[in-house]
């Protein structure tokens, strides 16, 4: 039980207690002292690159600095957390912007380590990977020397990594800015009209009335039309940088580099979008389902996502909450003494409000620093769902903050999304269980869409991003006009003949931030996909949380393959991939009958 009412915005006295804490500077002196004595000591002898005795020794004192300090400490934490409560605010900006060009200088200064690390010989790599001493640090050690064909010199690294925030990180944010500060007068769900922001409008596209769909969808294209001139050139110029650094660095296809992130072969990433891609007639037959049920010929663009039957119902914060803590109690007490702690001590941030980061994220930096989520809470089930989802990161976290030393602290993005999505649906078919007929069909058809959205879709996304790539490099540049129907073309070939792609649909890609990380979208698929088979194994036997917990601390201690490997889970193979996708044809052939049986199609 809470003791108390949550906190709704985040608590950043934990990290300094304002602007203008002394401690700022104080730390971040303290930070250029740890790294420019790392770098004298370990810069100046070779000891570290023959002796299992001395990398042990250097990589101890490596691991010091990214548990206690990392690259820009609490002062770049900081600045990023408020930033995103307010990105309109210019002095935060400026603040921000010196705190990552201070990473980035230690960065600089740190890099030489694993560069050095990299030109190890194989006799020598073996030998260090043998060694029992250096046990704790094996798979770090492991993608340094399988990533070492693709690193260039120091300097070379140095230019690279000062030159990736204009060339990339700043053209996003000047999008991401610019839609932010957009404000439409639209009718609300109380019929009363209103200035609204862009993550104000996008709730209302699930609104239960048709004319406040199509004005705030109206609104919206608005707003991307206005814009799509200046996300023409700004998608352009990130083309064109990963495109560079893939031809310096001799990499033979853009999505490698988040392939080798994510400690996957491109083998497997493929396995992963071609079962899928193979079974692209789900979300149209699904989609077919629903315009059924909606009683039209085609579903609009912007109302492909609109809930069906009784799952409008608006939540409270209090009651959200509530939800969640019960069901996380029902699977294990930590996971909800984790999510109350965060409630009770501001570690979310719930509520929309003008320059705030669009979305949800959650955020832990280092094991020493607490984790931070963010909301754009409305009071849908969905926003119910999200918060489950963000807080199975931070439970994720939590987890690898007991076992894990800080060069294994984190996981890749791949992974990361399997305990989101874990407990997004095990908290999802808490709220289906116990229901009539017709909500249970409304559920049914949530989750459905769901899995649609964060598999087929994301999928979907991931091959508009090959072509566009593709595209780019045959073409030298895009019109905002070609980028249009690259982007329609994927769309409409997962959503099927149900599905208008409606006028204006052709720039909802400009507000889409995961593009602009290139090749994110299918680490989406393969974590739901994986946390649709624990959640499985779980509810055939509930001793098996244990595996799911194994997994939740593993964090990078071994790669994704061998952890799963563990558990009895073979993700090398077609097989698997196949097997998750014969679950949701299952789920929708479910939800026809059903339809059927209760007269609704």
């Amino acid at each position: 039980m809470q003791k108390s009412s949550p906190k709704t915005r985040w608590n950043l006295q934990v990290l300094y207690r304002n602007d203008n804490d002394p401690k700022i500077v104080s730390d971040h002196q303290l930070i250029d002292k740890v790294v420019t004595s790392f770098a004298s000591k370990w810069s100046a002898s070779n000891k570290y690159l023959s002796s299992p005795k001395s990398l042990k020794q250097a990589l101890d004192d490596y691991e010091n600095i990214f548990r206690h300090y990392g690259l820009g400490g609490k002062e770049w934490y900081y600045w990023n957390l408020k930033y995103s409560q307010n990105q309109l605010d210019v002095k935060t900006k400026a603040r921000l912007n010196k705190a990552i060009e201070f990473a980035r200088c230690n960065q600089n200064k740190l890099q030489f380590f694993e560069l050095n690390l990299a030109k190890i010989n194989n006799k020598k790599q073996i030998e260090f990977l043998e060694a029992e001493i250096l046990r704790p640090y094996k798979h770090f050690l492991e993608k340094i020397f399988r990533d070492a064909k693709y690193q260039l010199s120091e300097k070379e690294e140095r230019i690279i990594n000062l030159k990736s925030s204009v060339a990339r990180e700043n053209w996003t944010k000047m999008t991401s800015s610019l839609l932010s500060k957009e404000e439409k007068v639209v009718a609300g769900e109380d019929g009363k009209r209103t200035k609204l922001t862009l993550t104000e409008l996008l709730p209302l596209l699930q609104s239960t009335s048709k004319k406040v769909r199509d004005e705030s969808a109206l609104a919206i294209n608005e707003i991307f039309s206005k814009y799509i001139d200046v996300a023409e050139h700004e998608i352009n110029s990130f083309l064109q940088d990963v495109k560079i650094e893939d031809e310096l660095r001799g990499r033979i296809r853009p999505d490698l580099q988040k392939h080798l992130a994510d400690d996957l072969t491109s083998e497997i990433v493929d396995n992963l979008v071609d079962s899928v891609k193979k079974r692209f007639s789900i979300s149209k037959d699904f989609y077919k389902l629903k315009s059924k049920l909606h009683g039209v010929n085609r579903l609009a663009y912007h109302e492909r996502n609109i809930d069906y039957g009784k799952t409008n119902t608006i939540y409270s914060f209090n009651k959200a909450t509530s939800l969640i803590t019960d069901a996380f109690s029902s699977l294990d007490p930590k996971f909800s003494q984790i999510f109350s702690h965060y409630l009770q001590n501001g570690q979310i941030d719930a509520f929309p409000k003008k320059g705030k980061t669009g979305g949800a994220f959650c955020l832990y930096n280092l094991p020493t620093q607490p984790t931070y989520i963010l909301l754009n809470f409305s009071g849908k089930l969905e926003d119910v769902l999200t918060m489950t989802h963000e807080t199975g990161h931070g439970i994720n976290g939590e987890l690898m903050r007991e076992k894990q030393n800080s060069l294994n602290f984190g996981t890749p993005h791949a992974t990361a999304e399997i305990a989101s999505t874990f407990f997004e649906n095990y908290v999802l078919e808490k709220v289906v269980n116990d229901v009539d007929d017709e909500t249970k069909l409304a559920l049914k058809i949530k989750t459905l869409s769901d899995s649609i959205n964060t598999i087929i879709r994301q999928i979907a996304a991931d091959l508009f991003q090959r072509e566009l790539h593709a595209s780019f490099r045959k073409k030298g540049y895009l019109s905002k006009d070609e980028i249009g129907k690259i982007f329609q073309k994927h769309m409409a070939s997962y959503m099927g003949q149900f599905v208008e792609q409606s006028p204006g649909s052709e720039n909802w890609w400009i507000y889409w931030h995961h593009i602009r990380s290139p090749f994110y979208n299918y680490q989406y698929a393969f974590g739901l996909l994986i946390a649709k088979y624990l959640l499985k194994i779980v509810k055939e036997d509930k001793n098996n949380l244990e595996k799911v917990k194994y997994f939740l601390s593993a964090g990078m201690e071994q790669s994704p393959v061998e952890i799963f490997n563990n558990i009895g889970l073979d993700i090398t193979s077609k097989k698997f991939w196949d097997q998750g996708m014969d679950e949701i044809q299952n789920s929708l052939n479910e939800s026809n009958i059903l339809a059927k049986k209760i007269g609704r199609i």
